[in-house]
């Protein structure tokens, strides 16, 4: 079971991105739209393997989220993801989880 947790703040495209992700056998995603639920979900929930990061966050939110993902043990790794499509959305996360 992999544990993802997705971030961006365009509601209507992060409900493409769940439903995306849910598609995937193994993948649990959850989803947040703004940076500090995502970053409460980082630090209270924990046991992420994947942060993924969409459009919509400044500079300052993704920087807190690498940071906060950086510090956890073990490290979350950290996929950037600002669309082209879902085989390249499979292919980011699937790289990361390494299979």
């Amino acid at each position: 079971m992999a544990r993802i947790l997705a971030v961006g703040t365009h509601p209507d495209v992060m409900e493409v991105v769940e439903r995306l992700l849910r598609s995937q056998p193994g993948w649990e995603p959850q989803v947040e739209t703004c940076a500090s639920d995502a970053l409460a979900a980082l630090r209270s929930v924990g046991g992420f393997d994947v942060l993924l990061l969409g459009a919509g966050l400044s500079s300052e939110e993704e920087s807190a989220l690498h940071t906060a993902a950086g510090a956890l043990v073990p490290k979350v790794p950290v996929v950037a993801h600002y669309g082209g499509g879902s085989g390249l959305l499979f292919a980011e996360v699937w790289g990361v989880l390494g299979r």
